[in-house]
């Protein structure tokens, strides 16, 4: 089988696909949405019959369970999935956005334009949601899509493109402005890593060693979405009563996404007040802790908290994003302290902060260099539909281009449109 051949069919596809779809209507492409999301309700039934597939799969290699939480889908997830497609018709179209303009001296008329990147291959893992985050974004924004969902989720995915093919044809839109490699397996995802010119961009969506294989093996300019070794800081001036929520809110929501917190740093002037209570929450709901030194000698003995689940706190933890329930945690003399900290282990995702002092909160802001920053609020808000930005195709961690979530507007580039009346450069 000439898997380059086969690639090269389908992003030629592709790119037909885009060229239609960069001169839709924003009308056209909301009514491919709507049939999107409508469909996803009414083959809701085949949809989960093939998800099962793929989660008694899973089960059977002993998948984590943070990776079963993200490859399980339920009339609910889907319905919430359809709802999401549906924000993204509410949203403007980027398309067509003037960024900026201007009138040179000599009378140039100038505007920079926001335009559609083209063709965007996106290479995840076990995340069927992300199958219809990132078609329904790329249509809205004027592009058409390459997918790579990986084996774990093949039947899913296999499933859900189907529908989303059919919905686009239903009202008149380019079916094959959603592709996927996935039948061509990792020869297929090598072989998009290598279609320069033929894909605009590649998106990673995953866990660390997917990520860096694809930034160092891409001839594709690459938008590097990151791995969430997220930090919450509480301060000594803090709410803790809210910090507590926060954490609990932050670790145990959902364990397996990026922007669950992994490590937890208080401030010591309230370490013992704060330690004793949060920590007896968070075990109680069945969190690991893995504790440095001062916050062992806080919780040892304390009738409150099974002492099975502290465990000492090695190098590695403060590098890990578990995925898991688990949590490390570390008690700080300072704000200076904290910040040090994330600085050394940070991911550049989501760092968060309690705290009422206002200049703690600004020497925080200053100290950590993150795509997003919580001040008084949990890391799990670092999504695209809770930041009014509708679905996302991920969260970048990289500075060039977008960086945090990635919505409408970071799929799409911009070009310069200058015009004259017969202007000639003096």
């Amino acid at each position: 089988m000439d898997t380059a051949a086969d690639i090269s069919q389908v992003t030629d596809a592709a790119r037909e696909a885009a060229r239609v779809l960069a001169g839709a209507t924003t009308h056209a492409k909301n009514r491919g949405l709507e049939a999107i999301a409508a469909a996803l309700v009414e083959r809701a039934d085949q949809i989960l019959a093939a998800n099962a597939e793929d989660m008694a799969r899973g089960r059977a290699e002993q998948m984590s369970d943070g990776l079963l939480d993200r490859l399980a889908l339920t009339k609910d997830r889907l319905r919430s999935i359809a709802d999401a497609v549906l924000e993204i018709v509410a949203l403007p179209d980027p398309v067509g956005q003037v960024v900026r303009g201007s009138r040179t001296d000599i009378g140039l008329r100038v505007t920079q334009e926001r335009v559609p990147l083209g063709v965007i291959g996106i290479i995840y893992e076990a995340r069927p949601n992300v199958t219809i985050d990132a078609a329904s974004l790329a249509i809205k924004a004027g592009n058409a899509v390459i997918l790579r969902g990986g084996s774990a989720a093949q039947a899913s995915n296999r499933v859900l493109i189907e529908v989303c093919r059919d919905a686009l044809t239903s009202v008149g839109l380019p079916a094959d402005a959603i592709r996927s490699v996935d039948e061509w397996g990792r020869a297929g995802a090598r072989a998009m890593m290598r279609a320069r010119g033929a894909i605009d961009a590649l998106i990673p969506r995953g866990g660390a060693g997917l990520i860096n294989a694809i930034v160092e093996e891409s001839r594709v300019p690459v938008i590097e979405t990151g791995t969430g070794n997220c930090h919450l800081y509480v301060d000594a001036s803090a709410d803790l009563e809210a910090a507590e929520a926060i954490i609990m809110n932050a670790k145990t929501q959902r364990v397996g996404v990026c922007n669950a917190a992994e490590t937890l740093l208080v401030h010591a002037d309230i370490a013992q007040r704060f330690l004793v209570a949060a920590i007896t929450r968070l075990t109680t709901a069945g969190v690991t802790i893995h504790a440095d030194e001062a916050t062992r000698a806080i919780v040892d003995g304390q009738p409150s908290i099974d002492a099975d689940m502290i465990v000492p706190a090695t190098e590695a933890d403060w590098e890990t994003e578990y995925l898991s329930m688990d949590l490390a945690v570390r008690v700080v003399e300072s704000v200076e302290e904290a910040t040090e900290h994330i600085r050394r282990y940070s991911t550049g995702h989501t760092e968060g902060i309690v705290a009422s002092d206002v200049s703690a909160i600004a020497a925080f802001r200053a100290g950590v260099d993150a795509a997003a920053i919580a001040i008084n609020a949990s890391t799990r808000f670092t999504d695209g539909g809770q930041l009014g930005l509708g679905a996302e195709v991920g969260i970048s961690t990289q500075k060039l281009h977008a960086r945090g979530p990635m919505g409408l507007a970071e799929l799409t580039t911009t070009t310069w449109i200058y015009e004259g009346e017969g202007t000639i450069r003096p």
